[in-house]
């Protein structure tokens, strides 16, 4: 399986028989997971969105905005927890307005699961954890 270090963005390839959770970097060598969501920015957006084999969850969010602040601990702790599972990222509009653009971001926060460079599902607005989970569940 082939993944994204979450530092430097470096493709690695993983042993089908190995455990994913204590896979290093072959670059960096930190570790691959974290359970804290990247910040994804134009830069390294194609490594992790469309190269990396791993299910990429997204949060489209801003600052200024309100549900999206009350779902980043949601957010946060689905990261902490269903990693290896899927990687967790943040992509904030204000900064990031390509990347908002490219996926015709409408209303914050949207949650998007993306598997290899193709969108899967897609959720406009928070969710509590529950529903949350439960929406990643369809997809794992």
């Amino acid at each position: 399986m082939i993944i994204a270090c979450p530092h430097c963005h470096a493709l690695n390839r993983l042993p089908a028989d190995r455990p994913l959770q204590d896979g290093r970097c072959g670059k960096c060598k930190h570790a691959l997971f974290s359970g804290q969501p990247l910040e994804l920015t134009a830069a390294n957006f194609a490594a992790h969105a469309e190269k990396s084999e791993l299910p990429l969850v997204l949060d489209f969010w801003a600052s200024w905005c309100g549900p999206c602040r009350s779902f980043a601990p949601v957010f946060a702790a689905a990261a902490a927890e269903l990693e290896p599972r899927f990687r967790f990222g943040k992509v904030d509009t204000e900064q990031q307005q390509s990347l908002a653009a490219r996926f015709a971001i409408r209303s914050i926060p949207t949650i998007m699961l993306i598997h290899q460079g193709k969108v899967l599902a897609q959720q406009a607005g928070a969710l509590p954890k529950a529903q949350f989970y439960q929406w990643l569940q369809r997809y794992s």
